[in-house]
């Protein structure tokens, strides 16, 4: 059997993780990827391979011999010309051209909650590519993450960066909804494993812990030593103040589906939590490191 499996995005953030992982074990991997001339933390260890969505013959050939795809393609917001409607197209190229090659085991990371019925865009796209999947003619795995962590991620990283340079953290509504985050290798142990599994598969990817938001909040800030006052304001405001900072930082902070989404309790699971890593202790031993630096979403995806 072979054991080449390919990554989309191995040179973004959670497709970093499952690839280290897939290479700790001895696999090889191929990534297909949007940007081709990204710095590459791998060097000749993967084979890298631009997508060819618009040539589904070539996407067919780049997966032929596969034994893995682990899929972690999507958009986080619509910019420009990329919209949800052009990943959900290509990601069905993307399936499709799996079929076609004689993929062994699709594994496709989605998001937690997802809906048909949602009145997000983010959470139906998500919905209507799980669909996708289930009714291709692979095995399939499913995994659901909902706020995943890690040095490099958007959420915690971007709060720790809001608590190291600003006094008030404002805070949408009341700060009570709640979010259940994952560490980004407890993610690609789960995707590994989900990949093994013999049967389809569809699993949460949740850490131990479940915060309201004052509280991650105020988790941040302790372990960075700092004082933070916390001003519960309407979504409304909220989001126009992150509008307000996006020319500082070059980047949208947050988007309106964002905070609805939050206030909606949908980073939150309702399933055992198959992650191990405490957000609280991997706060304190990354205190030097975590929120140093603003990561931006338009810089990692969009140019």
């Amino acid at each position: 059997m072979s054991n080449l499996d390919v990554v989309t995005g191995a040179m973004g953030y959670s497709g970093k993780y499952i690839t280290r992982r897939l290479l700790d074990a001895g696999h090889r991997v191929r990534t297909l990827t949007g940007h081709p001339g990204r710095p590459n933390p791998f060097g000749n260890q993967i084979e890298i391979v631009p997508f060819h969505f618009e040539n589904p013959d070539q996407l067919r050939k780049d997966l032929e011999g596969v034994a893995t795809l682990y899929n972690t393609y999507w958009v986080r917001f619509p910019h420009g010309r990329r919209t949800y409607a052009d990943a959900i197209a290509n990601t069905r190229t993307l399936i499709r051209a799996a079929e076609q090659a004689g993929v062994r085991k699709f594994v496709h990371v989605s998001i937690a909650n997802p809906s048909a019925d949602s009145p997000l865009p983010y959470y139906r796209g998500k919905a209507a590519l799980e669909t996708a999947v289930v009714e291709s003619s692979m095995s399939w795995a499913i995994v659901r993450p909902t706020v995943i962590f890690g040095l490099e991620d958007i959420l915690i990283n971007n709060m720790a960066w809001l608590v190291r340079n600003f006094p008030v953290f404002l805070i949408p509504g009341s700060g009570e909804y709640r979010l259940q985050p994952v560490f980004a290798e407890d993610l690609a142990e789960i995707a590994t494993n989900a990949a093994s599994d013999s049967d389809n598969v569809m699993v949460d990817a949740v850490g131990p812990e479940a915060y309201t938001f004052d509280e991650i909040v105020l988790l941040i800030a302790r372990a960075l030593g700092r004082r933070v006052r916390l001003a519960h304001v309407s979504p409304t405001f909220a989001y126009y103040m992150t509008r307000l900072l996006g020319p500082i930082i070059h980047d949208v902070m947050l988007t309106r589906e964002e905070i609805q989404g939050l206030m909606a309790n949908l980073l939150v699971s309702h399933q055992p939590p198959l992650g191990r890593t405490s957000l609280a202790k991997w706060l304190e031993q990354n205190s030097g490191k975590v929120g140093r630096h603003y990561t931006s979403e338009l810089k990692r995806h969009f140019r």
